[in-house]
């Protein structure tokens, strides 16, 4: 009876004190809430966009113009002398330099042709010999009277024509032996050749110089491509007002090009000259540009994109593409004034270089311009500014992609 009593007393303990503890615990959770209230009417903190700031400068414009790669020499290798082909003396599609053997051309009628002439002018000097010794013969005989004076004019004039033939033999043998030379067909160019156009066992040079191959110096490389004249005279109108400046004189102009994959070739040309007539049928004016091409990327015939520096505009400023806005009604960007407002502003754009745009009129120096963060503003709400940062490049995202790859396959394994 004694234990049962006691063990009443002992659950009656723990279920008080059960009681208070949730009792304390409700009374601290009430504690709480009155304590820290919502904040119904409290402002949400200032959206980040990011900013780049403004400054003037003298920008450069660029014109992107389409053109063609020209070698800069060319030889067209033909045979001078008719022959049959015997040997090719090159690999197709190599390099060769100036003054080596292409094409050996039978020269066996040549040589017997140079061998006649040798013949001949031994004959010839046989013959001014004998004129030689009859007309100085004849000189003390005219003078005594023994003979007439036609007589010795006859006999010097016999040793002036001697001396005339012996002239027209050695004449003779040099066309003979150009001819026996030009049995070896050569180049006249350093550069790069391409595929034969004969090959052994045709007859080449009769009648006419056949084209045998073509030899090509690339490097370096001619650009021509072409600008509307219209363009020229707006540019030149320009510069003449003072709104743009020139940037220079051909030999300062530096040109880029751009491939037909899009990729900037890493080597800068430079504008040799600007034709002085215009093509009637298209209204073009043609340009030429001189680019070095060590390498051999370029090859004659491609088509390429010529970026050219024409012109530069004082007081400009240069701006990321996506920070302008452009509509119908104009171009605006947005800027972040002192106490973090934005404030819409239009401007007038110029051409575009290098993923930017370049503002003309619109902006002040210093000035912040939201670049980034457009969704974050809310109506007339101040922004927080931070400095605007490009997007890495594609390959970074690959780059940090492989360590996660590796352990994605090493989990698997």
């Amino acid at each position: 009876m004694h234990a049962l009593k006691n063990a009443l007393v002992s659950c009656w303990h723990r279920a008080d004190a059960t009681l208070l503890a949730l009792g304390a615990a409700g009374l601290l959770a009430a504690c709480g809430q009155s304590a820290a209230p919502p904040a119904a009417g409290a402002a949400p903190p200032p959206a980040q966009v990011g900013v780049v700031t403004v400054a003037r400068s003298t920008v450069g414009l660029q014109t992107e113009l389409p053109g063609r790669t020209e070698a800069s020499r060319v030889a067209q290798v033909r045979a001078r002398v008719a022959g049959i082909l015997e040997r090719q003396l090159f690999r197709e599609g190599s390099e060769v330099r100036a003054n080596q053997a292409l094409f050996q051309i039978d020269a066996a009628a040549l040589k017997a042709t140079l061998a006649s002439a040798q013949a001949g002018l031994a004959r010839a000097e046989a013959n001014l010999t004998s004129a030689q010794a009859q007309a100085e013969r004849y000189k003390p005989l005219a003078a005594a009277h023994a003979i007439s004076e036609q007589d010795l004019i006859t006999a010097v004039a016999a040793q002036k024509l001697a001396e005339a033939d012996v002239a027209a033999a050695k004449a003779s043998i040099q066309s003979a032996q150009i001819n026996v030379g030009y049995a070896t067909v050569t180049t006249p160019i350093s550069g790069r050749i391409g595929r034969a156009l004969v090959t052994e066992g045709a007859l080449v040079g009769q009648g006419e110089a056949t084209q045998l191959a073509l030899v090509q110096q690339i490097n370096p490389m001619y650009i021509n491509f072409t600008q509307p004249v219209a363009d020229v005279l707006r540019l030149r109108a320009a510069i003449a007002a003072g709104t743009l400046k020139s940037a220079g004189g051909p030999e300062e102009a530096q040109v880029r090009i751009v491939l037909d994959d899009g990729s900037v070739y890493p080597l800068p040309g430079k504008l040799l000259f600007s034709d002085l007539s215009v093509d009637p049928t298209s209204g073009q004016i043609t340009l030429r540009a001189e680019v070095p091409n060590p390498k051999g990327v370029l090859l004659p015939g491609m088509y390429v994109r010529a970026q050219l520096q024409q012109a530069a505009v004082a007081g400009a400023m240069l701006l990321p593409q996506q920070a302008v806005q452009r509509s119908p009604q104009g171009d605006s960007v947005k800027v972040v004034g002192a106490d973090g407002m934005v404030e819409t502003r239009p401007v007038k754009i110029g051409a575009g270089k290098d993923g930017q745009w370049v503002v003309l009129s619109g902006l002040k120096d210093g000035e912040q311009v939201v670049v980034d963060g457009f969704q974050k503003m809310q109506g007339k709400a101040p922004v927080k500014p931070v400095p605007w940062m490009p997007a890495p490049a594609a390959s970074a995202p690959a780059a940090s992609a492989a360590p996660a790859v590796a352990a994605s396959a090493a989990a698997k394994s």
